[in-house]
């Protein structure tokens, strides 16, 4: 019993096993010792294999990666996998060059210095991809969002991988690097909430009825459409001024991309009833002495 077992192990091992290493060793054999060169059946079945195992895993990874987020979310991701995709190939293809015994050293060398001056030439447009990958992830920018990035007002209407694009108030649109999102300061007027306050500031002549001026305010902004009832608008007595009274009306707005012509409406309208009130918008005003020379 036990040497039958023997001999059914010794044809698995010699048979079986060794005629499918003959079969894997098949290929181009070059040179002879240390500077062969084997290229086999066996290694070319392990770099397809490698390759098939990496496309599933990385797209395993890409589902839980991107399992919460919205379809178009999901589809700015596959330039990103994509990338690693070859990266991963080239680097499977170098390690099975490698082990059919071809020198790689030269083409490591050569990768690595072109790989450092590519870096060097895109390293903006990393930083843009990587600002890009931390605002889907983080949702820290969406689409309608009103930001003010170097003093420039405009609404995001589009996030790409690289670049976000958003609408001014003058129908212009703004193309911004998205690593501006993670390096630069970035007003996000909308992120908590739609609603922002707004004021409109105003002056008004000394010896005035602030408690006039303080009632038209108040009427303007309840009157003014775009112009939230609650929270109430409130005016608030800001400061003596060189030459006037200063006066601010605060409102609250769900249409903050707007603003400007909201407070110009309003500003119509204060001085229209301004005039029929008779509350004078003074000038800056200067006292000049003239000193004649004693003679």
């Amino acid at each position: 019993m036990q040497e039958g077992a023997e001999e059914i192990k010794e044809i698995i091992t010699k048979d079986v096993w060794g005629t499918i290493k003959e079969f894997l060793d098949l290929g181009f054999h070059i040179g002879e010792g240390e500077k062969a060169i084997n290229l086999t059946i066996g290694l070319l079945l392990l770099l397809t294999i490698t390759i098939v195992v990496t496309k599933f895993l990385l797209k395993w990874l890409r589902r839980i990666f991107t399992r919460k987020m919205q379809q178009e979310d999901k589809q700015k991701f596959s330039s990103v996998f994509k990338f690693i995709h070859y990266v991963v190939y080239l680097i499977a293809v170098l390690v099975t060059l490698s082990a059919a015994g071809v020198d790689i050293t030269l083409v490591i060398t050569a990768s690595a210095a072109l790989f450092v001056g590519l870096g060097l030439a895109l390293q903006e447009l990393f930083k843009d991809i990587l600002g890009g990958i931390f605002i889907i992830v983080d949702k820290s920018l969406q689409v309608g969002d009103v930001v003010e990035v170097d003093g420039k007002v405009g609404k995001v209407f589009e996030i790409k991988l690289r670049t976000t694009r958003a609408i001014t108030r003058d129908d212009k649109v703004l193309i911004l690097p998205n690593h501006k999102f993670i390096s630069d300061i970035v007003y996000n007027y909308t992120q908590n909430h739609r609603t922002t306050r707004e004021k409109v500031s105003v002056g008004v002549a000394y010896g005035s009825d602030v408690d006039l001026v303080t009632t038209i305010l108040e009427e303007v902004a309840h009157t003014q459409k775009q112009v939230l009832k609650n929270p109430k608008p409130f005016v608030l007595f800001e400061d003596f001024g060189d030459s006037a009274l200063i006066f601010s009306i605060y409102f609250f707005t769900n249409d903050t991309f707007r603003d400007p012509r909201i407070k110009s409406e309003m500003r119509y309208k204060i001085n229209a009833k301004f005039k029929e009130n008779n509350v004078s918008i003074p000038f800056p005003q200067r006292d000049i002495h003239i000193i004649q020379p004693k003679q």
